[in-house]
């Protein structure tokens, strides 16, 4: 039987080799932190805290703003400094708590969160899972808890832990899965156990045969999860693509996993949760890849969450020559462009790419030639070509006949394009101003 996979899609080049040999490194900033409220999907986290009050790390510091919304904790101790709008790593201004780290990380007694495993119901793990403020970690950010509550608990059948890490020069999965693969697997045994009817699945690209021999190794007398082995190719690690190649159901736009009888959660999410259940300990940190040809010693940086991304290339090495020529929050193929330095790691951020040379700004773009390229490679099996073009004609009835809402924006087409044609971005913006109309 061949590797598990889906039609369409590329292979760019990896970057991984940068990075994925370097172990997890502790890293404890001593500079203020700061708390975008909006760090997730849905409403906005609403303060709990003001200007003045000493806080501790662990503590609660903003609640859920809604149903769909996540509590916030302090991953320092120090004193509120302000509650104002900063920039982040995307670009926009957000309400942010600032914190004035006084270095010492002074905790709560996070022993006082744990309870036993086997007093607690589903609702009990649904409700810590709330409380800890953990949502999905590949870059959605969509609160967890609110995942994890299907209307029908007796129809999955499948929960998947997304560790293909398909995107280039990522190795923070990677790094998880070697290190800490025990936690993994705890975590996933919890959520199995929320769903009666529901078998495990560690998917993992097979360009890393070491995750996936350790994790099998591991696993190999658990009746209820399996890892699977997936042929190495962007973007395998897509929701839908991630659930066709383990599953073969087909999902669409309109559509949640839970439709299809499944639940998918990144690998730092699975750690997030054993650390809430098993160590009592609230989302606090994450492993963020420090990363690219132009860092002088790529890491993988264990990061309490707040930490400034400036310091985080500093504590790198800093940048090999002169600064790079593009700088981007996540990978290079969905990530996005940071246009400052100063702005705090959050709960969605992987990785900071430093890359010598800005490719995509010396490519010029000229007139499309009909190779059928785009279409080839989409993993959604549009027309992406014709969806821009009716973009830049501003025919939204005609792009969404066309199914442009299928497109994920995963950036396989501008890739290919030999034309250099700027194709997902023309794609995004006319997605935009159909959600932007549908809401209206």
């Amino acid at each position: 039987m061949g590797l598990m996979t889906f039609k369409g899609g590329l292979h760019p080049y990896e970057g991984k080799e940068i990075s994925m040999d370097k172990e997890i490194k502790d890293y404890f900033s001593k500079s203020d932190m700061v708390y975008p409220l909006n760090q997730h999907i849905g409403a906005p986290a609403k303060p709990l805290v003001k200007k003045g009050d000493r806080v501790l790390r662990g503590q609660k510091i903003a609640e859920a703003g809604g149903f769909v919304s996540a509590n916030i904790h302090a991953s320092a101790s120090g004193t509120v400094k302000a509650i104002e709008p900063r920039r982040t790593s995307g670009g926009n201004m957000a309400m942010s708590i600032v914190l004035e780290n006084d270095g010492a990380y002074e905790s709560i007694d996070f022993d006082e969160n744990i309870r036993p495993l086997e007093e607690l119901y589903c609702d009990d793990v649904r409700d810590i899972i709330r409380e800890a403020g953990i949502v999905g970690m590949g870059g959605a950010g969509f609160p967890t808890n609110v995942k994890l509550t299907p209307k029908d608990d007796e129809a999955i059948d499948y929960v998947i832990v997304n560790g293909a890490e398909c995107e280039p020069y990522l190795t923070s999965d990677y790094r998880r899965m070697i290190e800490e693969p025990e936690k993994l697997i705890i975590g996933l045994k919890i959520v199995v156990n929320l769903f009666p009817n529901a078998k495990g699945i560690i998917a993992i690209e097979d360009n890393k045969p070491k995750a996936i021999k350790k994790l099998r190794e591991l696993t190999r007398d658990e009746e209820k999860i399996t890892v699977n082995a997936m042929k190495t190719k962007y973007p395998q690690g897509g929701e839908r693509q991630l659930i066709y190649a383990n599953t073969k159901r087909r999902l669409n736009s309109k559509m949640l996993p839970a439709d299809v009888g499944c639940i998918v959660n990144n690998v730092d999410t699975m750690i997030a949760i054993y650390e809430a259940l098993i160590e009592g300990k609230p989302l606090m940190d994450r492993i963020v890849t420090v990363t690219g040809d132009a860092i002088a010693n790529p890491c993988n940086f264990r990061v309490p969450l707040g930490t400034n991304c400036r310091e985080l290339i500093k504590a790198a090495g800093g940048y090999m020559h002169d600064a790079p020529g593009k700088i981007i929050a996540g990978g290079p193929m969905m990530g996005k462009d940071m246009i400052s330095l100063d702005v705090p790691s959050v709960k969605g951020l992987s990785a900071i790419l430093c890359l010598e040379e800005n490719v995509v700004a010396e490519m010029e773009e000229s007139n499309c030639i009909r190779c059928g390229k785009c279409g080839g490679v989409c993993p959604s099996g549009l027309m992406p070509a014709k969806l821009a073009v009716l973009s830049a004609r501003g025919n939204l009835e005609a792009f969404e006949v066309c199914d442009g809402m299928e497109c994920i924006e995963c950036g396989c087409c501008s890739y290919i394009c030999p034309a250099k044609r700027h194709l997902t971005q023309s794609i995004a913006s006319a997605r935009k101003q159909v959600l932007a109309s549908r809401k209206k």
